[in-house]
């Protein structure tokens, strides 16, 4: 079942079996927010499940650029495609969130950007990542990194 986030009444459905799963709700609302007021696209999750082509191509991605596995379980995610861009999401049930930033164009702008919820300590796949902090009415505290996309995916 699709879930459209909202950021003004956050909510944890979908992502329940999260041990931060209110701090994973409000970095989710918190994306949702940024699409929402940049591009005024409505941001709507589903059951990784139900969105496997998406979390398999985030994967995709970690393991052929860095060969990193995420070992927490994929709970939600999302695409978008917005001004030639390739936006996917997924929020994983230890509090992580991974987005992957696509531009479809030749020389355009490719990252892969992960965010930790509050409350969650740094995954030992990305314990080499150095991650900065971002206040959030939404989500609290929210850690940061993201690294450069140099292959074709």
């Amino acid at each position: 079942m699709s879930y459209a986030v909202d950021f003004t009444d956050v909510s944890t459905v979908g992502l329940e079996s999260s041990p931060v799963a209110d701090a994973l709700a409000g970095l989710r609302a918190n994306e949702a927010r940024y699409f929402k007021n940049k591009y005024d696209v409505t941001f709507t999750t589903e059951p990784a499940a139900v969105a496997k082509e998406i979390v398999d191509w985030v994967a995709k991605v970690l393991k052929e650029e860095r060969d990193i596995v995420i070992s927490s379980p994929a709970l939600e995610a999302t695409e978008l495609h917005v001004e030639g861009i390739r936006w996917a999401h997924v929020f994983y049930e230890g509090g992580l969130a991974v987005n992957v930033l696509y531009t479809l164009d030749d020389g355009g702008k490719r990252a892969v950007g992960f965010k930790l919820s509050e409350g969650m300590e740094v995954p030992e796949e990305l314990s080499g990542f150095k991650f900065a902090r971002q206040k959030s009415k939404l989500a609290g505290t929210i850690r940061g990194s993201y690294f450069v996309i140099k292959g074709e995916h």
